[in-house]
């Protein structure tokens, strides 16, 4: 009998934490905030960790997040925007060229003078794809805290700026809207079972956060081959967001608040490097693909997939080549950060 009434209680805890996330979500939403759902929700729970009110996630929520973000990630790899790779060989190298030496620099400067363990440096340094980089994190036990804020200082800084830096190099030039349709109850309902089978068998090879990348590698493929179309739907979508968002926020239960003061120094200097960097490299990438350096610029820029591909849309600028690159960070990041998290958990095991 007390069992149970324990387990009711820690359900009611749940559904009240994840009530607090989606009230999050909804408050950056009506701000207009980058990433609403899921940074609203790591807001609000890490509010109720600071009044020492928070949970820790559910392992079956804790999956359906994984799970659903997943999914959602691979949806966006459509066979226009695949077709849309095709088209920039050069700037696309050059991508993957900036995203390394965006991560080495910032990592060495995070290793070597702010004094940060390898693996936290590396997913701090990460250009882009908060969310699977925070799972990582998350999963793998890392230093959420401060990985969050050097990612969350870098996305805020590029949102509030670069608008200004670009009209004040050329102006926007016009653009193209994507759109989307929702995929199918049967399609949707596919996907999400081969994840959970993939994820499965990644977890017991030691992959981190091995739904997510299990989901990712299904719903892409089955994507970019034209087997499912369509995006997940949004109410889907918007509550996968404020789960992952619980999940990450329920972190900084054993987050020292001295500690995320103690970041900004180092969220400030990853954040110059990062730039400069991106810079250097979107200015080459402007002269291979003859786009304007403000559309290389934005394209480069180490922030979210969203927020960037929105920018575009808001600047003028040409949203398939932004989105097409930001896609192109964003699943590759997605794909190949568990592989070398995993490859460094082993080699420190060895």
């Amino acid at each position: 009998m007390l069992r149970d009434r324990e387990t009711v209680r820690n359900g009611l805890r749940q559904v009240g934490q994840i009530l607090v996330a989606a009230a999050g979500g909804f408050v950056f939403h009506l701000l207009d905030v980058p990433a609403a759902w899921l940074s609203g929700s790591v807001v609000a729970v890490g509010l109720l960790c600071a009044a020492r009110r928070a949970v820790p996630m559910a392992p079956g929520l804790a999956d359906a997040a994984m799970l659903l973000a997943g999914t959602s990630m691979g949806a966006a790899a459509t066979p226009e925007a695949m077709a849309a790779f095709a088209r920039y060989p050069a700037s696309l190298m050059l991508l993957a060229l900036s995203v390394a030496a965006v991560v080495i620099t910032s990592g060495l400067w995070l290793v070597r003078l702010s004094r940060w363990n390898r693996l936290d440096a590396l997913l701090a340094s990460m250009p882009g794809a908060l969310s699977t980089v925070m799972a990582v994190a998350a999963d793998r036990n890392a230093s959420v805290g401060p990985i969050a804020v050097v990612q969350s200082f870098r996305l805020a800084v590029l949102v509030v700026v670069l608008p200004s830096v670009l009209f004040a190099l050329e102006g926007g030039q016009g653009g193209i809207v994507f759109g989307g349709v929702a995929m199918s109850a049967l399609s949707l309902g596919a996907v999400l079972l081969l994840g959970w089978g993939v994820g499965e068998v990644l977890r017991r090879l030691r992959m981190a956060a091995p739904l997510l990348l299990g989901a990712t590698l299904v719903s892409g493929t089955a994507h970019a081959l034209s087997i499912v179309d369509g995006l997940m739907p949004p109410s889907i979508t918007t509550f996968g967001l404020v789960l992952l968002g619980c999940f990450i926020g329920a972190r900084f239960r054993s987050v020292d608040r001295h500690a995320l003061v103690a970041s900004m120094p180092a969220a400030f200097a990853s954040f110059v490097l990062s730039i400069i960097v991106a810079s250097v490299f979107a200015f080459a990438a402007a002269g291979l693909a003859h786009v304007p350096f403000g559309t290389a610029l934005v394209a480069f820029a180490p922030g979210g997939l969203e927020a960037m591909t929105v920018l575009a849309l808001i600047m003028g600028l040409d949203p398939i080549f932004v989105g097409s690159h930001h896609l192109a960070r964003f699943l590759g990041i997605g794909i190949a950060l568990p592989m070398i998290v995993g490859w460094m958990g082993r080699r420190r095991r060895a």
